[in-house]
């Protein structure tokens, strides 16, 4: 499980907080210094906690877990929709609905909802109703795929979030604390670590931050769910010998 070094974490801006004005005293141990008004991101720590976040992230995957990504902001959204998607996990980049985790049962609905739409246009449906009708039901599996498309294939509520911005996606935070839904975010100088399972201090606005944090936490996953995959295979080929042991004894006898 490779991790960045302190000199990509660097390059990348991991370090950059926020204006000193703007900060969270809560974040005072994560702070090295600060530089121009602005406060300075201790990288030691973040490289610690990055990579407890990581070990937590492949244990997760390595059991079959599901992680729901979660980061609405402009500039994460693409990089969280294809690093979420690379390792197969759900995802959130448009608006946080209110009860996504605390009210699934309707969030499921109006996912059954989208797919049922989606199977009409393959099953002859459309061609049967008219124009108007064709045009309403294509608006409205159009706004349920913005908003919950990144989560149709989320059939219970995930095991954790990774959340980039806890102070934007407070809701999503408040949800998961609620239901005891442990999360892994980045937490920026001006954010509660404190309201995080395990954070990871570190500069939430630059995309290449976010993209080098990110891609860490996703290569963990994928070798979680390599080994997962390994670990099926093995099982499969012991039940294989097991069986033809037991044929052969059958036959013996």
């Amino acid at each position: 499980m490779d991790q960045p070094t302190y000199q990509e974490l660097l390059e990348a801006g991991v370090h950059f907080g926020h204006l000193k004005k703007k900060w969270n005293p809560k974040m005072s141990p994560y702070i090295f210094m600060e530089r121009n008004g602005i406060h300075i991101i201790d990288l030691n720590k973040t490289q610690r906690m990055l990579e407890e976040a990581s070990k937590v992230a492949k244990t997760l995957a390595s059991g079959g877990r599901k992680i729901l990504f979660v980061a609405t902001k402009k500039q994460a959204k693409e990089i969280v929709e294809n690093e979420a998607a690379r390792v197969n996990m759900p995802f959130v980049t448009e608006r946080w609905l209110g009860g996504m985790l605390t009210n699934f049962a309707t969030v499921r609905k109006s996912i059954k909802r989208m797919k049922n739409i989606e199977k009409m246009k393959t099953d002859g449906t459309f061609e049967r109703i008219n124009k108007k009708e064709r045009l309403m039901f294509s608006r409205e599996q159009e706004k349920l795929n913005r908003v919950i498309g990144g989560i149709a294939d989320l059939n219970r509520l995930p095991s954790a979030l990774f959340i980039i911005d806890i102070k934007k996606e407070h809701i999503a935070v408040s949800e998961a604390r609620k239901l005891n839904i442990p999360t892994i975010a980045m937490v920026d100088t001006n954010s509660n670590p404190a309201l995080v399972d395990f954070p990871i201090p570190s500069n939430d606005d630059a995309a290449k931050a976010i993209q080098l944090v990110l891609r860490t936490i996703t290569d963990s996953i994928a070798e979680g769910l390599e080994e997962r995959s390994k670990k099926k295979e093995e099982e499969k080929i012991k039940k294989e010998a097991q069986r033809q042991r037991q044929e052969e004894k059958s036959v013996e006898e």
